[in-house]
C-alpha cells in the first residue's frame, strides 16, 4: 500500500569542468556519503564515478521534509562549501512507492 506522504527521488550527474574539481569531489565525497546515509529519512544514497569528471547521483528520502533537511545540512557542510561551484544536473520527483 503506498504511503500517504510521497518520498523524494533525486537522480542525475555531478559534472566537473576540470581535474581540480574532480579531485575536490573525490576527496570530499566519502564523508558526505557517510553523513548522508546516517541522516534520518535517507532510504538510499549512491554516488558513483561514471567518467573522469562525472559522477552519477541517486538518492531516495522518505519524504520532502527529510530531503529538505538533507539539502540544508549539505549546503552548510564541508562538502557543500567545497563543491558549491560544481555543476549539478539533477531531476527531483516524488517517489510513488
Amino acid at each position: 500500500m503506498p504511503s500517504a506522504v510521497p518520498g523524494v527521488i533525486l537522480t542525475g550527474q555531478l559534472v566537473c569542468t576540470n581535474d581540480e574539481e574532480a579531485v575536490i569531489v573525490a576527496r570530499c565525497l566519502p564523508r558526505h556519503v557517510q553523513l548522508t546515509r546516517a541522516e534520518p529519512g535517507c532510504i538510499s544514497f549512491v554516488v558513483r564515478r561514471i567518467g573522469s569528471l562525472i559522477w552519477q547521483v541517486d538518492e531516495r528520502f522518505v519524504d520532502a521534509k527529510a530531503f529538505e533537511s538533507h539539502q540544508k545540512r549539505s549546503a552548510g557542510s564541508d562538502w557543500g562549501r567545497a563543491t558549491v561551484g560544481i555543476e549539478r544536473r539533477y531531476t527531483i520527483e516524488a517517489d510513488p512507492a
